[in-house]
């Protein structure tokens, strides 16, 4: 594979936070960037956005309520397919994995 180097500047914080972002995708630095090039060669736009996400009122209850569940031991086991998963969530004397 034919490759070439790019040099670009930038503050070693953004270069930090761009480590890290890249590491939580399983990805490398390079490799982001390569996709990045990638897709606006493909799509023919840049695209920036400067909006944080913000998670919604019933998402933030949502995690809250799995948290104390978790806290409580309310967990289902594992499963070895689909179809155990589903049938552990119709039977109405379902047992959480601390209670198996």
């Amino acid at each position: 594979m034919d490759t070439t180097v790019i040099n670009i500047r930038t503050q070693t914080r953004v270069k930090e936070q761009l480590q890290r972002l890249a590491e939580d995708l399983g990805l490398t630095v390079s490799g982001l960037i390569n996709g990045l090039i990638k897709q606006v060669i493909r799509t023919k736009k840049v695209e920036f956005s400067v909006e944080e996400e913000i998670p919604s009122p019933y998402l933030i209850k949502a995690l809250k309520e799995s948290a104390e569940d978790y806290k409580k031991g309310r967990v289902s086991p594992t499963f070895d397919n689909a179809k155990e998963a589903v049938a552990w969530l119709e039977n109405p004397r379902r047992k959480y994995a601390n209670q198996i």
